[in-house]
């Protein structure tokens, strides 16, 4: 696995409609991560999420790495006890040889998402 470099997200939080409506940049990879929260890479202008109260931060606690799809379905089939999603794209969240894993699938590649304090340990399993 390619080493797991720091990457910047935004977090928003808001209410579930507001999340529905946000207008994110043509392209964005947004991770619907509760009803009323995403990780949206990189930065997000708080006008683009019409909610008033609406949570809008720079979250530097993952760390990521994109693998191609085959590699990443291999590690997934054996470090994961949930069914892996049928379609592309998808996003998924569990536990992955035992570490808290956010992960985006795409047709060619796979994005795997780690909390900053897990990153060491989830390289020493991926290997």
């Amino acid at each position: 696995m390619r080493a797991l470099e720091r990457m910047l997200f935004t977090r928003v939080v808001a209410t579930p409609a507001a999340i529905d409506r946000a207008v994110w940049p043509t392209g964005a990879l947004v991770l619907r991560i509760a009803q009323d929260e995403v990780l949206a890479a990189g930065t997000v202008d708080l006008g683009a999420v019409p909610d008033q109260h609406a949570i809008v931060e720079p979250e530097t606690a993952f760390c990521g790495a994109w693998v191609d799809h085959k590699s990443g379905i291999q590690f997934l089939e054996h470090a994961c006890d949930w069914e892996l999603p049928a379609e592309r794209p998808a996003f998924a969240q569990g536990a992955v040889a035992g570490i808290p894993v956010k992960v985006w699938f795409e047709a060619e590649r796979i994005l795997f998402l780690v909390p900053v304090p897990f990153v060491i340990d989830f390289a020493e399993r991926w290997s």
